[in-house]
Order: C-alpha cells, then structure tokens, then sequence
C-alpha cells in the first residue's frame, strides 16, 4: 500500500518548534538555522493547507490543527528512536544517563575502567542535571542510568543497589586542620549549600542535634554537590559532601573533613534499566563491575549516624 507522507524533517522541525514554543530554540536543538525551520513549518502548511502556528507577541501559539497534529507526530518519532535503539542495543555501545556531581567524582573513573577490563563493552555516558533524578525510558535515549533515589522504581525495571549518600562536612585541609571544630565554631563558619533549598545541611543538623545552634541563613548557594565541593577545596568556606565521593580527595589531601560523623541522606544510588531493553547481558555485567568498584573503595574513618 502506497502511504504518502510528509518530509521527515518538515515534521522533525514541527514537533521540535511545538515542544519548545520556539523556533529558535527548535533550530538549536536540530542544529539548523531559524530560517530552516520556518521553511519546514511552511512546507507542513502547505502540505495540509490550514496554519500551524500563530504568534502573538512574541508568543508562538499552535492552532487547533496542529494539536490535532501533534500526539500522532510526536508518538510517531518515538516509536521510530524505539526501534532504531533495539538495534542498537544489540550490538552498539550502551547509552548511560547520570547526575553530573557523581559522573565527575566516581563514575568516569569506573567506567574507564570497565572499557579497559571489558573491550567492546562501550558506554557513552550523558551527565545531565536534574532537580530530582528521574529517567523516562520511553521518551529518552537512554538503555540504564545511575540514579539517587529512594528506591522506589517501576515493577518491568532491574536496580542494582550501588551504594547509599552519606553527607558529611567537607573543607579545605588548612581550614579542616585548625582544630577543634564544635558547634559554636561551625555556626561561625562559612557555610556552602550545594543545593538552593540547603536540604542537605538541614537534614544533617537536624541528625547530629545541632540545628538550633547553626544558622541556615547567608553562605554561597549552590546548584550541585559538585560545585559546592569545589569551591569548599579552594578554601571558601565549608560544604556538604557525599562520603564515597570526596573519598579520592580526601585520600589525596584535596579535602578534609572538619567534621568525622557521617549521616545518610535516606537515598543511595541504583543503577536502573527496563529488563526488555536489549543488551540486558551486557547491562549486568556492568552492574557487576560496579558492585565490585564500590566494595574496593576505601573509606575515610569516620563514624556514621544511624
């Protein structure tokens, strides 16, 4: 049966521009010029006959055709990434999505190793920021990712428990040094919050019994655990940490901890994936391997809160 369609790319260009109420920002996504995607637009309105997009202001509104338009479209294209990552999957590098502060501080090293340990098990790695971690394995290019979580995961997804956050103050070696470090000297203290909301520091306050005696309030505030280390490593004030991450720095004097009491969070870290995705060999071995990276890891002694 012959089936007559529009361009691809006319409806590539449709979609993007209707996802992000935007041209320019559907050219960037699509790596082609404004113009480009205006072309496209109207080749779609020729092809249909009726307008797909209105503007008021600088507004771009969909008509009620292209809402009509648009589930089919964009279930369309998803069904066309589905069939194309199956094959993929089978013999191609696996597609991994992870949060940026734990691609930078444990999991690249791991995964260079796993290349050398396991050639042609390739993983590409995409370190994407989340508020929440979160993964739709439906709608994004991804066979697994690393996630924080508290555990709780679709029934048709495998998770591999890799190990639990703990937060524990972490500073700069000279600050850390100067000792004693007790509650009236934290209060005084500058304090970096690597997250807008300052959870982190509230909940271990609130766990070691401090909280009415360290204020919240002032300090630098931060996106990610990442950045707030960093700028704890150049000496400008004192942050939260992850204990299994800042353990290389503070095996290699980078960091210190001012404070040896950690606290867990109430989420750990799983490596998760659909068990009908392909590859599923190649996606337990790598979950192997990790298990094996996070039990060889030595960690800094400090007491943890239980």
């Amino acid at each position: 049966m012959s089936r007559r369609l529009p361009p691809l790319y006319a409806l590539r260009a449709f979609e993007a521009a209707a996802r992000h109420s935007s041209f320019t920002r559907a050219a960037a996504e699509l790596a082609i010029t404004q113009s480009a995607v205006s072309r496209h637009i109207r080749t779609l309105e020729g092809y249909f006959a009726c307008r797909l997009f209105l503007r008021n202001g600088r507004q771009l509104q969909l008509t009620e055709a292209a809402r009509t338009l648009l589930p089919g479209v964009r279930d369309g294209f998803a069904a066309l990434e589905r069939a194309c990552a199956t094959l993929l999957g089978e013999h191609g590098e696996l597609r991994m999505k992870a949060p940026p502060t734990l691609t930078m501080r444990w999991l690249l090293a791991r995964l260079g190793r796993f290349r050398q340990l396991q050639p042609g098990n390739e993983v590409q790695l995409t370190s994407a920021w989340m508020e929440v971690d979160h993964v739709d394995f439906n709608d994004e290019p991804f066979d697994c990712a690393v996630l924080l979580s508290t555990g709780h995961f679709p029934a048709d997804w495998e998770a591999t428990l890799l190990f639990a956050e703990l937060l524990i103050p972490v500073g700069a070696p000279a600050l850390a040094a100067q000792a004693p470090w007790n509650a009236a000297r934290l209060a005084s203290a500058e304090l970096l919050h690597p997250t807008p909301d300052r959870r982190d520091w509230r909940h271990w306050l609130q766990r070691m019994g401090l909280a009415e005696h360290v204020p919240l309030q002032g300090g630098q505030v931060f996106d990610t655990l990442e950045m707030g280390m960093i700028a704890a490593a150049r000496g400008y004030g004192v942050s939260i940490g992850d204990l299994m991450m800042v353990a290389e720095d503070v095996a290699q004097g980078r960091l210190a901890l001012p404070w040896h009491t950690a606290v867990p969070s109430g989420e750990r870290y799983y490596l998760v994936w659909p068990r009908t995705r392909p590859g599923g060999d190649r996606l337990q071995r790598l979950s192997e391997f990790l298990q094996q990276e996070v039990a060889a890891t030595v960690l800094p002694p400090v007491s943890i809160l239980q």
